[in-house]
C-alpha cells in the first residue's frame, strides 16, 4: 500500500472517505448556495422598476443569459490558470474571494456596483467552477474504488446547496428586499471560503502546484496569444458598441454572444487541422460535432430556468401550491430535488441494461427531445391559461421533464467528451464541453431580444418545434456517430453512472 493510500485509510472520517472530501463537499455546497441564490433573483432584480435596475423584460433576460454564458466561457480560463499558473487550490481561493466581492457589490443599492457585481461573480465562478471537482479526483489514486462514491457524495453537496438557495434567498427577497438577499449569497460564499481555508490541511497539498506550469520559454508565446485575444475582444466590443449606437448592457450582451459563438468554431477548426490529432481521432472529433450541437440546443432551453421561465413564474403563474403561498424562486428548486430522486434510478437502469442500453447518440437525442417536449408543455400551459394565471403544476412538470433530459445528456456528455478527446487535447476538449452551455445561452440572449413581441405560446412553441426536429436528426445520425466514435458503449454507461 502506498503512502497516499495509507493516509486515506487513516482518515476515514467522512462516510469512509478522506477528510479532504468533507472540506471540498462543504465548500461546493455553500458555493452552489451562493450561485443559485443569486441566479434565482437576478432577473427579478434587473427588471424590477421600483427596487431594481428597471431594465426591459427582454433585455433583462438577455443580460442573465449572457451572465450564465460568461460563467461557462470563463471556466476555460479558470482551468488554464489552475493548470499553468496558480494550481487548483489557489485558483479556487481567488475565485471564491472574487465571488464574495461581486455579491457585496450587488448588495449595494446602486446601478454601477450592480453591473460590476454581476461581472465579478461571473469571473469568480469561472475561476472556481472547474477546479473544485478536479481536486476531488486528486484525493484518490488511480484505481481507488472509492472514487465513484466520492463524486456521488460531492454531487449531493451540489444539490443540497442548489435546492435550498432559492427558498432562503426568495424568502429574504420577499421580506427584506433584493439587497439583503444578495448579501445572503455573499454570506454563503464566505462560509464556503471559511470551510475551504479551515480544511486546507486535510487536502495534504493536493492542487497546490500547477501540473503544467508556465516556463520562461512559454512566456513569449503566451504574451503574443494573450495580446491577440485581447485585441480581438476589443474589436468585437467596439463593433458591438458601434452597431448599438453607444455603450451599455446591450452591446456587452451582443459582444459576449459573438465570442461564445466563435469560440467553439475555433476549437473545432483547431482540433480538425492539428497535426497532433491522428486520423482516427479526427473521425471521433467529427462525430462529436452533432453531439455538441445537441448539447448546445439542450442547454439553450434548460438554462432558461433563470430567464423566460422565471418571467413566466413571476407574471403568469398562480403562486399558490396546495394552499401554500410560494415565490417565483421556488420553481428553481425543483430541478435539484428531482436530480436527487431520479439520479440513483438512472444509475441502476444503465447498469442493468449494460450493452443493451442506448448509444451515446441516442442518449443525446433523447435528452434533447425531452427538452423540446418541456417547451411544448410550456406553450400548452400558456395557451390554456390565456389571460388567466397558469397552475404552478405546469412549471413543476416542465422542470421534472427537463431533469429527465439532463440525466440522459449531461453526465453522458462529460463521459463522451473524455472518451472522444484526442490524446493531445484532453483538457481542451473539456473546455469545449463547457462552451456548449455558453453558446446555448448566448443564443438565448439574442433570441429573447429578437422575439420580444412574440407571445409566450409562439416563443415556447417555436423553440419546441425546432428542438424536436433536431432531436430526430440526431436520432437518425446515431448509427453514424456510433460507427465513427469506435467506443465501447458499455464503458460510457459505467463512467456516467
Amino acid at each position: 500500500m502506498s503512502g497516499l493510500q495509507q493516509a486515506a485509510v487513516e482518515e476515514k472520517t467522512f462516510f469512509g472517505h478522506p477528510r479532504g472530501l468533507m472540506t471540498l463537499f462543504t465548500t461546493e455546497l455553500w458555493e452552489r448556495f451562493s450561485y443559485y441564490g443569486m441566479r434565482a433573483i437576478l432577473l427579478l432584480y434587473l427588471t424590477d422598476q421600483a427596487h431594481g435596475l428597471g431594465l426591459g423584460e427582454s433585455l433583462g433576460q438577455a443580460v442573465v443569459s449572457i451572465y450564465g454564458a460568461s460563467v461557462y466561457l470563463l471556466s476555460v480560463l479558470g482551468g488554464w490558470f489552475a493548470d499553468r499558473v496558480f494550481g487548483a487550490r489557489r485558483t479556487v481561493l481567488y475565485g471564491g474571494t472574487v465571488i464574495v466581492a461581486g455579491h457585496l457589490c450587488l448588495a449595494l443599492p446602486s446601478t454601477a456596483p450592480a453591473y460590476a457585481g454581476i461581472a465579478l461573480v461571473a469571473l469568480g465562478t469561472g475561476l472556481l467552477k472547474p477546479n473544485v471537482s478536479t481536486m476531488v479526483g486528486e484525493l484518490y489514486e488511480q484505481g481507488d474504488t472509492r472514487r465513484d462514491s466520492a463524486f456521488s457524495i460531492f454531487y449531493m453537496g451540489i444539490n443540497i446547496g442548489s435546492f435550498s438557495a432559492p427558498f432562503v434567498v426568495g424568502f429574504l427577497r420577499r421580506e427584506f428586499g433584493f439587497h439583503v438577499a444578495f448579501a445572503a449569497a455573499a454570506v454563503g460564499m464566505t462560509l464556503a471560503l471559511v470551510a475551504y481555508l479551515l480544511g486546507r490541511r486535510t487536502l495534504h497539498g493536493r492542487g497546490d502546484t500547477p501540473p503544467n506550469p508556465l516556463t520562461a520559454a512559454d512566456r513569449p508565446t503566451m504574451i503574443k496569444v494573450s495580446a491577440a485575444v485581447l485585441a480581438l475582444l476589443a474589436v468585437v466590443f467596439a463593433w458591438s458598441a458601434w452597431r448599438s449606437g453607444g455603450v451599455g448592457p446591450r452591446p456587452v450582451v451582443d459582444a459576449i454572444s459573438y465570442v461564445c459563438f466563435l469560440a467553439p468554431i475555433a476549437y473545432f477548426v483547431m482540433l480538425l487541422r492539428s497535426p497532433l490529432v491522428t486520423p482516427v481521432e479526427r473521425q471521433r472529433v467529427r462525430a462529436y460535432i452533432p453531439l455538441f450541437v445537441a448539447a448546445m440546443l439542450f442547454f439553450m432551453l434548460f438554462e432558461q430556468a433563470a430567464t423566460t421561465l422565471t418571467t413566466f413564474a413571476a407574471s403568469r403563474t398562480q403562486l399558490d401550491l396546495f394552499g401554500i403561498e410560494i415565490s417565483p424562486e421556488f420553481f428553481q428548486s425543483v430541478n435539484p430535488f428531482s436530480i436527487v430522486v431520479l439520479a440513483p434510478v438512472f444509475a441502476v437502469i444503465w447498469i442493468r441494461l449494460g450493452d443493451r442500453g442506448p448509444s451515446i447518440g441516442q442518449k443525446f437525442a433523447t435528452g434533447l427531445l425531452l427538452a423540446g417536449i418541456s417547451f411544448a408543455v410550456m406553450a400548452l400551459a400558456s395557451s390554456v391559461a390565456g389571460d388567466n394565471l397558469a397552475s404552478p403544476l405546469w412549471l413543476v412538470g416542465v422542470y421534472v421533464i427537463q431533469t429527465l433530459g439532463e440525466l440522459f445528456l449531461s453526465p453522458v456528455g462529460l463521459a463522451a467528451t473524455t472518451v472522444l478527446a484526442p490524446r493531445a487535447f484532453l483538457s481542451q476538449m473539456m473546455a469545449l464541453w463547457f462552451l456548449a452551455p455558453a453558446a446555448g445561452q448566448a443564443i438565448t440572449a439574442q433570441l429573447v431580444q429578437a422575439t420580444e413581441d412574440a407571445s409566450d405560446t409562439a416563443y415556447f412553441g417555436g423553440l419546441a418545434v425546432v428542438t424536436i426536429v433536431v432531436a430526430f436528426v440526431v436520432f437518425a445520425l446515431a448509427p453514424w456517430i456510433r460507427r465513427h466514435t469506435d467506443v465501447q458503449e458499455n464503458t460510457d454507461v459505467r463512467e456516467t453512472s
